[in-house]
């Protein structure tokens, strides 16, 4: 009996010694690529489609240009601004000349060179814009990489452009510009007339993915698109302290506006955000999987008859106050014909939204723009690095 059991403990302990053989072997012959494809996709469960696409890529500084892939919404793929021809400029000087821009300047880069330009940064700055700056087609300002602030003055504008990529940079503090001349594209002085405080400004623009940025404290708005533009994504920003957040479409008798096209996609707003996140007139505006932590007047409202789907948001009313989502301007919601949608929001704090209309808009996205709407639950996890990313040799994005 004893050699039997003695037998058997032999033999137990053998199985273990070939289980933990065979443990080793598949851990020394796994590849490391296929460790390191698993770490990969288990780092990007908490993010958003966009960030996938460049962030789990720890070489993206010497690839900076993938960034233009990765874009979805109705700017579609930004691969125009890459390719044949670019060319690369790094800012150096944080001073500005409206007129006379000094090479090394952001508005030398912005103005000057002509054709496709990538724009990034030496090193962190401060700067303080005397006039607007106007920014030319085919042009990407990349802030990865360093803390860049736009603050104190004017800001940007981007005026008859198309194929732009604003991405990574700190704006506020805006403040109203009287009229005046500034180098405008293609080295060509301008006149621009009276400018409102806003963070960045879109008037007859077109393709242009605004990703990444931090806007707060303007003393008009964070955000215009205006004057016919259309194309549009905004995504992965961080709105906060402010009373007007985005306005899409220019004014109530301003028709061109009817065809606006614009994503407004994981974005955070607040704290401290009032109204207009965004309001829209005319358009359409596909407003999805955002995080809205309050408001005082209301989150998204409009008028003249747009059409807004608002899908797999997060909205967290305010503690006390207007916990509505919506506003419409009660002298169209008569005549007009509305629609106004809320599909898989997620309400918080008895936040609720005001539906209008027979239909749901069509998106009408196209292979390049279509994206997965991920579900509501989950859009704390995917908003969580909106705003300006800290990127730094010690800090991957």
């Amino acid at each position: 009996m004893h050699i039997t059991m003695a037998l058997q403990g032999i033999t137990k302990i053998a199985f273990l010694w070939r289980f933990a053989l065979a443990l080793v072997i598949v851990m020394l012959f796994t590849p490391k690529a296929t460790l390191a494809k698993r770490s990969k996709k288990k780092a990007g469960l908490d993010m958003n489609v966009i960030d996938q696409c460049w962030r789990l890529n720890p070489n993206w500084r010497s690839n900076r240009q993938q960034l233009a892939t990765c874009s979805v919404g109705f700017a579609g793929k930004m691969t125009n601004n890459t390719g044949r021809g670019l060319i690369q400029y790094v800012v150096t000087d944080s001073s500005d000349n409206p007129l006379n821009p000094k090479p090394g300047t952001l508005r030398y880069g912005a103005t000057m060179i002509g054709g496709k330009k990538w724009i990034t940064f030496q090193r962190s700055m401060n700067i303080k814009l005397e006039k607007p700056l106007l920014i030319s087609s085919f042009t990407t300002i990349d802030g990865r990489g360093a803390e860049v602030h736009i603050a104190g003055n004017a800001c940007l504008m981007i005026y008859k452009a198309s194929n732009i990529i604003i991405h990574g940079l700190r704006i506020h503090h805006c403040k109203p510009q009287a009229p005046s001349s500034v180098m405008g594209p293609g080295s060509k002085i301008m006149t621009v007339g009276q400018v409102d405080a806003d963070a960045i400004r879109l008037v007859t623009a077109s393709k242009v993915w605004l990703d990444h940025n931090t806007l707060y404290k303007c003393n008009d708005g964070l955000l215009d698109v205006t004057r016919g533009s259309t194309d549009i994504t905004i995504s992965n920003n961080w709105f906060r302290n402010q009373d007007k957040v985005m306005l899409l479409g220019h004014d109530d008798g301003y028709m061109r506006d009817k065809n606006m096209k614009v994503t407004v996609m994981y974005n955070y707003f607040g704290p401290n955000c009032n109204q207009r996140m965004p309001r829209i007139r005319y358009g359409y505006a596909h407003v999805v999987n955002n995080l809205y932590q309050g408001w005082m007047q209301y989150a998204i409202g409009g008028s003249m008859n747009p059409s807004v789907k608002s899908q797999a948001n997060h909205f967290i009313a305010p503690k006390s106050g207007n916990k509505e989502v919506t506003w419409r301007k009660s002298t169209d919601e008569k005549t007009g014909s509305w629609k106004f949608f809320s599909v898989g929001d997620v309400f918080e704090n008895g936040a609720s939204f005001a539906q209008l209309g027979t239909s749901g808009a069509k998106l009408g996205y196209n292979r390049e723009q279509v994206f997965p709407v991920a579900n509501a639950r989950s859009v704390k996890l995917l908003t969580k690095s909106s705003g300006a990313i800290r990127c730094t040799s010690r800090f991957r994005c």
